[in-house]
Order: structure tokens, then sequence, then C-alpha cells
């Protein structure tokens, strides 16, 4: 039997023995891989239409992308496993391939922890649902609107269209200005010598009217909340109050509210103060009365 004879017999010998397998294998392999794709689909679909009932739209993109990783996770447990499967068919040793993936995966582990921090972050981030795209956040001091939120990195661009890119594994503070509701405060200060009463009195009212504007009135979602007297300043008494809008209203809110506010206190004489500065000339104890006392030139 010449040497051809033998392949040909050997061939004919494993089709017999482990062709079936082969086979098996490879059909079992597509039909995992389309079901995983399937499975994971409707899961979405089914996640996406729960949420828009529940007028939460804005998760739609979260679940997009724990889908997407889902899929990715279950294909590649899918691929290893039956690599491993069809390896063995043709007699390749498992196991010393699997000690020298295992040595493999240890040293490109020590230099990847970086990567598999930023992805771990990420994935409970998004899990967590910490932040969504056009959020307005601050990540490390800076503040910007979200716009992109992937595994690995955050992506915000500030008020000067400025881009920062942020890894997840070195996000160290996050403060979302836009998540659930979100409120403007106001420090407002007012002379000494003004009512207290009678100027909290004008700002509920400015709130009121706020409330009634068909612009910015559905932004709003309660009346003011003034807290009171806050505190002395060094020449104004602090009255602080707050109004609660939709997330992302609060900053417009907050100026057409200052604006209305300041057109109120002139109408009724109320003094927003600045500060008072007496000089005194040479060794002269007595003030210089600066339109009269001033030396003519």
């Amino acid at each position: 039997m010449n040497i051809f004879d033998r392949i040909w017999k050997g061939l004919n010998d494993w089709l017999i023995n482990n062709g079936p397998e082969v086979v098996a294998i490879i059909i079992i392999f597509f039909i995992s891989t389309r079901l995983i794709r399937v499975v994971v689909n409707r899961f979405q679909k089914y996640l996406i239409k729960i949420n828009e009932r529940k007028g939460d739209a804005e998760s739609k993109k979260r679940i997009v992308t724990l889908s997407e990783l889902l899929r990715t996770t279950l294909n590649i447990i899918v691929y290893v496993f039956f690599t491993l499967a069809f390896l063995d068919q043709f007699n390749v040793k498992i196991a010393p391939l699997l000690a020298g993936v295992g040595f493999a995966g240890l040293a490109v582990g020590f230099g990847a922890q970086e990567l598999v921090r930023d992805l771990i972050s990420g994935f409970f981030m998004i899990l967590e649902d910490q932040i969504r795209v056009g959020d307005v956040v601050t990540i490390n001091g800076t503040s910007g609107g979200v716009e992109e939120i992937e595994i690995r990195t955050v992506t915000l661009r500030d008020f000067t269209g400025t881009v920062h890119v942020f890894q997840n594994g070195k996000i160290n503070s996050l403060s979302n200005m836009t998540k659930g509701w979100s409120a403007v405060a106001f420090d407002i200060g007012v002379a000494y010598k003004e009512d207290p009463d009678e100027v909290m009195a004008v700002m509920d009212e400015v709130g009121a009217q706020m409330q009634q504007d068909d612009i910015h009135g559905p932004n709003i979602l309660g009346p003011i909340e003034i807290s009171g007297l806050d505190r002395f300043g060094q020449s104004e008494i602090v009255i602080k109050a707050r109004l609660r809008t939709i997330p992302g209203t609060q900053w417009a809110i907050g100026r057409e509210y200052r604006k209305r506010l300041k057109n109120a206190f002139d109408e009724r004489g109320i003094e927003i103060p600045y500060p008072h500065r007496t000089i005194f000339w040479g060794d002269k104890d007595s003030a210089i009365n600066a339109k009269n006392d001033l030396p003519a030139e």
C-alpha cells in the first residue's frame, strides 16, 4: 500500500469515526450563535417596550449597550467552547493548550489591568444608570454634556465646545445635574433696610408668575421654595430659595427668574446693594463727601 492509499484510508476512517461529530459540532455552533442573537434581540425589545410604557424613553441607549455587551460575552463563550471541541476531534491535546493559554492570559492580564478596570467600571456605570447620553455632569471637576457612553470611556463636551474623554476606571467623582429632576438655587441679596417678609413675598409672586407662563411654566415642577433669611453679608441680607425643574431646564429658568425679580424689585423700590466704602482724606477724622468735598481742579 503506497502513501496515497494510506492517507486515503486514514481520511475515510476519520470521516467515519469523527465526521458525524464534527458536523454536529458545526450545526450546534451555528444554531447557538443564531439562538443568542434572537434571544438577546427579543430581550432587548422587551425591556425597551417596558421602559416606554413607564415613560422612561431615555434608558433605551443603556438597554441597547447592555444587550450588545451580553451578546458579545455569550458569543465569546460559544466560540471558545466549540473551538476546543473542534480541536479535540483532530486529536489535538487540549490540556497543554489550556496551560499555554493560561500563562499567556496571565501575562496579558498584568499588562491589561487598566483596560479590565475600565471595562468593569463602564459595565457597572451603564448597569446602575448613573449617567445617560444628553445628561449634564461633572466628572473629576470637569463639567459638560454627555455625548457618548462606552464600555471603556465617557465623552463630555463643555460649554466652549471642548471634548473631554475620561477612562471609566479613572472616574473618581461623578455629579449628575440632570437626572430625575433638577433645581436652580437662588441667593438673593437685598439691603439691610429692606423688610425680609416683603422681599420673600415679591420672590413668591415672581415664582407664581413664572409657573403661569406658557413657555417656562411647563418646565417648573412646583412652587418656589423659599428657605428664609439665610445669612448676613457685608452689605446685604441673603434670602435663599429654590425652584425645582425638569432636568436640563434649570439654567434657562434661573436666568428668566432673576431678570423678572430684578424688574419687580425696581418697581417696588427694593434695593439690591453693592459694597460701600468710606474714604478719609489725610489726617482729618472726617469722611469725604464724594460729591461736595473733592477739591476743584
